[in-house]
């Protein structure tokens, strides 16, 4: 499973982007927050993700925040 950062969340919007440990940027919608609430998250967060096939792009599923 995928490991990175919350790069930045747009709150009123419902998304945001997590850049992976590699670098790569990955698009995040609401929807897509497990074991938590997208209004708990917050940028410079760790999370794990699913990689997710989108045609605009690289997209996150499964998005969980990591344990403390």
């Amino acid at each position: 499973m995928p490991q990175g950062t919350i790069k930045r969340l747009v709150r009123d919007r419902g998304f945001g982007f997590i850049r992976d440990d590699g670098g790569q940027e990955w698009f995040f919608h609401r929807s897509a927050v497990r074991d938590s609430s997208f209004d708990q998250l917050n940028e410079g967060q760790r999370v794990s993700f699913e990689e997710e096939p989108s045609s605009k792009g690289p997209r996150a599923a499964d998005v969980r925040p990591e344990a403390a």
